[in-house]
Formats: structure tokens, C-alpha cells, sequence
């Protein structure tokens, strides 16, 4: 699976969506072909050719960060920059005492993870971010605890064990008025994830976690970043906007009269854009249009897309919308709207799949030449909405 199409289809689709997303766990069993996003071996390159420090990578002990000098010398270059270089018989140490590894945003510097980060924000539509944890032994790196965004854990390599316990507030948030109880029940599933294993966590669900299975444990971890009612109505706060009662100073220092009015006012304004019938759509279209994706350089070009058949590009906004009428295909993507004749359109749907893609398979899918592919690339790479990733330079 390190093509990752399939995330959708293992997840169960539409029905996932409709009836486990947000609701309840679930697990999924290894596909026939087990992941290969990153391997051991990647994982030690990684830290010896980054200057990862806390809380970008870190150790982790019975719910406590294991101080930097535990396992890390300082070092200084003679120009003075400083950073902590990982010493690997203290790192050892410490990991076979019970501290669990973990590099967060690893999806950031590891491109196999990239493209499947990738993926699931165009399933889940919303961004996401990607955690590797790495245990040694059955301490618990975390403790039992709850995390305030959904995830989609993987099982990269070993195996790891999960109590999970369900929630004790409902929709939990990171900007919360209470603070979750502990759960004192037995947890309602207690299961071992092995390689290419998937479990789906909604937020707020307690969990522990342990590599008790007598083996290293690597594990993936897919953060999905909420889209809650609050986020809803920041984005309705700013439609609202274009009206003059809601860009008037509140009418602090009137009578009751004028404050009772301005109320009504402001009240006639809410209700009638949430009385739109496709309101959520388009609060759904806008979050998705403006996120700035995961911009990418370019280079050597920095002008217009090298018109040759074996030159790759990428869109670099997962969550891009593509619209049409009877005049025009529309991109918005990245913050931006890209306006083409109607003969792009099967050009832009097969670069909207997300995968790298040459110019001369977007002519030939399209109809066009591969000068014209090359125009419609150089809009989108100068408004950031998509980058060349490959060329026959």
C-alpha cells in the first residue's frame, strides 16, 4: 500500500463516512500486500540527517518527556548554532528502558508518507498530519489518554497493543470548557495491531497503548484536523460581513431601544444564512478551496513549465474542487480560482487524482498538445496550486 488509492476502499468508502466516521472505532484487517511507508532503516537516516529536537522528535515515558540530554550531547558549530545531536548508545538506552520514539509531522521530510497523507485529506477532506511512534517494550510511552482529533493508525512493523475505552465527554476539543474523566470501566476493545493492520480512533476516545508483544513496534499514525461547528461558525462570522449591521460598532452606550434593534438586526442576518439551503456546502467548498495544500518548489524552473513530454507535475492542493459550466472549468484550489476553456477540464480530473503526472499523458488525456498541458501547468504552478516534481532535464 504505498500507493495509497485504496485508503478509501480499505476504510469501507461512502458507508465509512456515513456511518463509523465520527461514531465509533474500527479496525481493518491487513490487505494482502503489506505497507511499506517506512521502514527501519528509514527511520534511522531520518534522525541521523535531521536536526530533529523536541517536541519535533522526542522520548516519551509513562506520559512524561525524557529531557533532551538523556540521550542527545549539545553541539555547537564554530559559527555558534547550536543543536542536540542524538547519541545513539544513550538513545538505545533509554528506549530499552521503556521510552517510546516520536517524530511528529514525519509525513513533512519522508515522501512515501507524503502521498499517503495526501490521499486521506482528499477521502476525509480536511488536513492531515503524521506521527511515527516506535516502542521496544510493554511500558506504556503515554499512559491511558485521549487525543482531541481523529486518527488512522497503521502498523508499520511488530506489533502493539490497544486498550481502548471509548469517550467520556462527547466531542471533546482542544479549546474546551471541562476537562474529560478518566474512564474507570474495562476498555470495550483490547486488541493487537501487526503489520498492515488499520485502526480508525475517533476523537475523544480513550486509549492505551504497548509493544507487550515481545517485538520492536512501529507504528503511523494519521492525525485528521477537526472541522467543527465552532470552525462553522468562524467562516459563517465572516460571511456575515458584507453586512452593514454586523460591521457597525455595537451600540454599547444606547438605550434599550436601539440595543433591542440592533439585536433583531443581527439576529435576521444569522438566521438567514443559516437558512440557506446549501449553506454547509458551501462553508465545506471554501475550507477546501483555500487551504494552501502542501506547497512545493519547483526547481530548476522558475518560470513557465518546461514544454517536453516527460516533464511530471503534480497538483499540490489534495483538496481541490473542480467546477463547470456551460463556458468554463474552474480550479479553486490553494486559495485561488484557475478559469480554463471547457477543452482542459479532462486535463484538470486526471491531475485532481492527486498522482504525478506527465505532460504527455495530460495532452493525450485531454485532447490537447503538449504545449498547451504545459500552459495550463504554468498557471497552476505560479498560483502554488501545483509543482513539477520530475522532468527530462
Amino acid at each position: 500500500m504505498t500507493e495509497t488509492s485504496s485508503w478509501a476502499a480499505r476504510l469501507g468508502g461512502d458507508t465509512f463516512l456515513a456511518q463509523s466516521c465520527f461514531r465509533a472505532h474500527k479496525v481493518v484487517p491487513a490487505a494482502s500486500q503489506v505497507p511499506s511507508l517506512l521502514t527501519w532503516d528509514d527511520l534511522n537516516e531520518i534522525i541521523a540527517t535531521h536536526r530533529l529536537e523536541p517536541p519535533r522528535m522526542r522520548l516519551s515515558r509513562a506520559g512524561e518527556a525524557v529531557p533532551t540530554t538523556a540521550y542527545s550531547l549539545l553541539r555547537t558549530n564554530r559559527r555558534g548554532t547550536s543543536w542536540y545531536q542524538p547519541e545513539p548508545a544513550e538513545f538505545h538506552a533509554r528506549l530499552a528502558e521503556g521510552a517510546s520514539l516520536v517524530i511528529d509531522a514525519i509525513d513533512q521530510i519522508h515522501a512515501p508518507i507524503r502521498e499517503s497523507a495526501e490521499e486521506l485529506e482528499r477521502f476525509f477532506r480536511t488536513p492531515v498530519q503524521v506521527n511515527a511512534y516506535a516502542s521496544w517494550t510493554a511500558e506504556e510511552g503515554f499512559g491511558t489518554h485521549w487525543d482531541d482529533h481523529d486518527v488512522v493508525v497503521l502498523q508499520v512493523d511488530g506489533a502493539k497493543r490497544w486498550k481502548i475505552y471509548g469517550p467520556t465527554r462527547q466531542a471533546p476539543a482542544w479549546r474546551d470548557v471541562e476537562t474529560p474523566e478518566a474512564p474507570t470501566d474495562e476498555p470495550l476493545s483490547d486488541i493487537v495491531l501487526t503489520p498492515g493492520d488499520v485502526l480508525y480512533l475517533p476523537r475523544g476516545w480513550w486509549h492505551a497503548v504497548t509493544a507487550d508483544q515481545g517485538t520492536p513496534s512501529l507504528h503511523l499514525t494519521f492525525g485528521l484536523a477537526t472541522q467543527t461547528g465552532a470552525e462553522f461558525l468562524g467562516w459563517a462570522v465572516d460571511e456575515l460581513r458584507v453586512n452593514a449591521t454586523v460591521r457597525q460598532d455595537v451600540p454599547r452606550h444606547s438605550n434599550q431601544g436601539d440595543r433591542a434593534a440592533y439585536l433583531e438586526a443581527v439576529r435576521k442576518d444569522v438566521l438567514a444564512l443559516l437558512d440557506e439551503p446549501d449553506v454547509l456546502d458551501r462553508w465545506a467548498r471554501s475550507i477546501d478551496s483555500t487551504h494552501p495544500g502542501r506547497p512545493r518548489l519547483s526547481l530548476p524552473h522558475l518560470g513557465a513549465v518546461p514544454a517536453a513530454p516527460r516533464t511530471t507535475v503534480k497538483l499540490t492542493a489534495p483538496r481541490a474542487h473542480l467546477y463547470q459550466d456551460d463556458q468554463v472549468v474552474t480550479l479553486a484550489g490553494a486559495g485561488k480560482e484557475f478559469a480554463f476553456a471547457l477543452a482542459v477540464a479532462p486535463l484538470l480530473h486526471l491531475l485532481a487524482e492527486g498522482r504525478p503526472v506527465t505532460l504527455a499523458a495530460l495532452a493525450q488525456h485531454s485532447g490537447l498538445t503538449v504545449d498547451q498541458a504545459a500552459e495550463v501547468m504554468t498557471a497552476l504552478v505560479a498560483g502554488q496550486a501545483a509543482a513539477v516534481v520530475g522532468s527530462s532535464r
